[in-house]
């Protein structure tokens, strides 16, 4: 364009800026020349030679989940907001790709990243590496490091306590916990707040209906119809997070046992899909659009230059509806 015009590149550059340093009549024919053109400025370009790119990376581990689509969501809305662009990736709950897509970010210049581990992550030298290269990072629900980073996360202990007692208080006495790999925060959370409800109430802890393993469909739902066969099986579950959660759901179901009368279920999950099954599911509620907004505000505030470390708990609902309460056969929604 400049050397049809016979001016500088940098005068171009300055007329698609809009500057005040071109007259009007030049920048009418720089800006109707790109038009003709198709010119489009190379973003990435200018936001290496700025030191700012405009863009955050997210990691997490599982895309096709509700609630980390959720997340995003409320990432992206903030981000836009500010003038940030989002890469999203997906850990597929394996730590070398969550290794893999840390460096990715590296490599693209993004100015920030947010980070939820993969179940399987328990090396957090890559985490520890990006501190030391001074790129900020903020955790959200499976944190690590808390030293380092800030966190978003839940009020998992006390909702765990709160669905638990609720399963007591209706008719369950034998309540088993179906969870996740035991190092992950969110898990011992969880898991505690099933433990105080349990002792609270002088409820015998029974360790063997107590999972500790994958978050993986199949694997809970093979768990779950295991316990289910026992003539002391329990009578009722609390379940970690959404798959597990449909899982256990799937399992009582296939061994022709009632929910809530054989079984009564609570589980974890963001979805509204837990209305629409039968019986409608009580469930423990994320506010995860909530949550994305704020792990995107804690993020923007590092890349601005504040280096406390915040620690974040969005609250967490319990939707009580037909699966649980024993004392009644149909349970109205709250």
């Amino acid at each position: 364009m400049a050397e049809q015009l016979g001016v500088s590149i940098a005068t171009v550059s300055r007329a698609l800026r809009d500057s005040h340093e071109v007259g009007e009549e030049l920048r009418r024919k720089v800006q109707d020349l790109a038009k003709k053109l198709n010119y489009r400025p190379n973003q990435f370009a200018q936001s290496l030679r700025q030191q700012k790119s405009k863009v955050i990376g997210v990691v997490v581990p599982n895309l096709v989940t509700h609630y980390y689509a959720a997340v995003l969501d409320g990432i992206e809305d903030y981000a836009s907001k500010a003038g940030y662009a989002v890469i999203a990736a997906n850990s597929h709950e394996d730590h070398l790709r969550e290794e893999k897509a840390i460096d990715n970010f590296v490599g693209m210049y993004v100015e920030g990243i947010i980070a939820c581990l993969a179940q399987d992550t328990t090396d957090y030298s890559h985490f520890v590496e990006i501190n030391n290269m001074g790129i900020p990072l903020v955790f959200f629900a499976r944190t690590c490091l808390p030293e380092m980073f800030s966190a978003v996360t839940s009020n998992g202990d006390e909702a765990a306590k709160e669905a638990t007692l609720h399963l007591i208080d209706t008719g369950s006495r034998r309540i088993a916990f179906i969870g996740g790999p035991q190092h992950l925060d969110m898990m011992k959370r969880r898991k505690h707040g099933y433990l105080e409800a349990l002792r609270e109430r002088n409820i015998e802890i029974d360790r063997s209906i107590i999972i500790n393993g994958n978050i993986d469909f199949n694997y809970a739902r093979e768990a779950t119809m295991q316990m289910l066969r026992r003539d002391d099986r329990p009578d009722a579950i609390l379940a970690f997070n959404d798959i597990i959660t449909y899982a256990a759901f799937d399992a009582i179901k296939s061994l022709g046992l009632r929910i809530p009368d054989d079984v009564a279920i609570i589980g974890f999950t963001e979805t509204d899909t837990s209305f629409f099954v039968t019986p409608k599911l009580s469930a423990i509620m994320d506010q995860a659009h909530l949550t994305g907004e704020r792990v995107c505000e804690l993020l923007l505030r590092n890349i601005a230059g504040d280096k406390k470390i915040y620690k974040e708990v969005v609250p967490m609902t319990l939707k009580i509806r037909e699966s649980s309460d024993k004392n009644t056969s149909i349970q109205a929604d709250k």
